[in-house]
């Protein structure tokens, strides 16, 4: 049987310091469809914030900003950002998402929820979508979460957490200005850095692993080693330049193979405990070098290098419950466990080893 795969990419990319200022011109040529308007899904973060002004917002758009300091998207969320959008007005001509990964996963749900009937909770799967959404731009202000090109828009919902994920989930533009990656605080930019190197670490370790896939996690891996122990390491504008390019290429790599244990326990934490996504994958991939190896090793050198306090034996605080929600997440993630362990997966762990696996954190 031939193997294949199908990749999906991001239609048209902007890259460059200050290319933001190009955000009302991609929107242009899409104010003449639909009803002529743009939706914005805007990182609270930025209320009031000088950055608007760049964005082209017009008087007949409508924005959106929204906190996501407290949890990550949620399919409640998204279906009510669909609800106020028809309650106000019909379909847009576009829908913009300005912010991290959150913001990203917003707005590419939300697209997607314009033109599907019912509510997001539906279509947590592989292409479980029916219709493709209406054109979305990505304006990411953060870099590392690969959320800008990935096809999946995870979300947390009633039951799971888990991704919208079909060829129409990836922007259709984006626009990729380092500049705007300046003002973010340390820790997270550490956090969300992190999680690029992590996609690249558990990309080219699993079964999926391909040269495609291979050739952007090296890349996206050794930007990752000159930004975080480098000579120059630490943040910078000329380290930005490089990890919203680590972010991008360590995005495509994970979609053209796959994700692993550490990001099936991460799942858990963060369905559980509400744990932000970068700091979910930190927490466990530091205690992971059974299966990651001298990539842990590495990564406690970078932990170091920028005096992170990463936290240990939080296991201690959480009821035998808690564990138990949280490994019921993990493990009904097959995808992550085949890609890490291979299709007999469930031969080689079970729930009481991954039990073992979240007390090590």
């Amino acid at each position: 049987m031939v193997q294949h795969k199908v990749l999906h990419g991001v239609g048209k990319l902007i890259y460059g310091r200050g290319s933001v200022h190009q955000t009302a011109e991609r929107l242009r040529p899409r104010r003449g469809t639909n009803e002529g308007y743009a939706v914005y899904v805007i990182d609270h973060y930025f209320q009031g914030h000088a950055l608007l002004e760049r964005l082209g917002i017009e008087d007949r758009d409508l924005v959106f900003f929204e906190d996501f300091d407290v949890h990550e998207p949620t399919t409640e969320q998204v279906d009510r950002l669909r609800d106020a959008v028809f309650a106000e007005r019909g379909l847009p001509a576009a829908v913009v998402g300005v912010g991290g990964g959150s913001a990203m996963d917003t707005a590419k749900a939300l697209s997607l929820m314009l033109t599907n009937p019912g509510s997001s909770t539906q279509y947590q799967g592989l292409n479980l979508i029916q219709t493709p959404g209406v054109f979305h731009l990505g304006v990411p202000t953060i870099a590392g979460t690969g959320a800008e090109c990935s096809t999946t828009a995870v979300l947390t919902g009633p039951v799971k957490k888990l991704g919208l994920k079909c060829e129409w989930t990836v922007f259709d533009e984006l626009i990729l200005d380092p500049e705007l990656c300046a003002t973010v605080p340390k820790n997270q930019w550490f956090y969300t850095g992190m999680d690029t190197y992590i996609h690249c670490i558990e990309s080219e370790t699993g079964i999926h692993n391909n040269a495609f896939s291979k050739a952007y996690g090296e890349e996206s891996l050794k930007l990752c080693r000159e930004v975080f122990l480098g000579p120059g390491a630490g943040q910078s504008l000329d380290n930005d330049d490089k990890l919203v390019v680590a972010s991008l290429f360590g995005g495509l790599s994970l979609t053209y193979s796959e994700v692993g244990v550490c990001h099936a326990l991460s799942y858990g934490l963060s369905k559980v405990l509400g744990y932000r996504h970068g700091y979910a994958n930190c927490i466990a991939f530091n205690h992971l070098e059974d299966y990651y190896g001298p990539a842990v090793g590495e990564f406690r050198r970078m932990v170091e290098r920028f005096h992170i306090d990463l936290p240990q034996g939080l296991s201690k605080g959480w009821s035998d419950a808690e564990i138990d929600a949280m490994v019921e997440v993990s493990w009904n993630l097959p995808h992550m466990w085949i890609h890490a362990l291979g299709h007999d997966w469930q031969e080689r762990i079970d729930r009481a080893a991954l039990t073992a696996l979240f007390h090590r954190l």
